[in-house]
């Protein structure tokens, strides 16, 4: 799998009041998002658009997204699959969680997040992190048949 295929690229972001494209607010906001396959594949299929390009509206990398037509565009999406609509800042907890649940660590995590540092992570998503005994023991005994 080709790595533009495996991730989403933040590079910059679009301040509203100046109608301009602007740095991330830190340098970690600078970075790359893994994407799962299946959600890749379905999210670039929607779009119509080709991979690294998955968030902008057109194939012009000038045209901002309009957040709220996306908003909306996902509500629309969520409500017509059945399901609950949640926020795109709620979808962003998901991801935070299904990789926490997954096992990606929390460095690697507060760097897909765009966290200035892994304590903002362990702040917010400390409480779903892998913290008891037979869930450690587990992991160790999982680490250990690979050897």
């Amino acid at each position: 799998m080709d790595q533009l295929d495996a991730a989403l690229g933040v590079e910059r972001a679009w301040d509203v009041k100046e109608r301009l494209f602007i740095a991330p607010k830190s340098r970690a906001g600078r970075r790359k998002v893994p994407i799962a396959a299946v959600l890749r594949e379905l999210l670039w299929e929607d779009a119509g658009v080709p991979p690294g390009r998955l968030l902008l509206p057109s194939r012009d990398v000038e045209v901002p997204v309009n957040a709220s037509a996306a908003a909306e565009r996902a509500r629309q999406t969520w409500s017509g699959a059945g399901l609950e609509p949640i926020t795109l800042h709620e979808a962003r907890h998901t991801f935070a969680s299904l990789m926490i649940a997954a096992g990606v660590n929390a460095r690697a995590l507060a760097t897909y997040m765009g966290h200035a540092s892994v304590t903002i992570t362990y702040d917010r998503y400390g409480h779903l992190l892998p913290g008891n005994e037979r869930e450690a023991a587990v992991l160790l005994d999982t680490y250990l048949a690979r050897w």
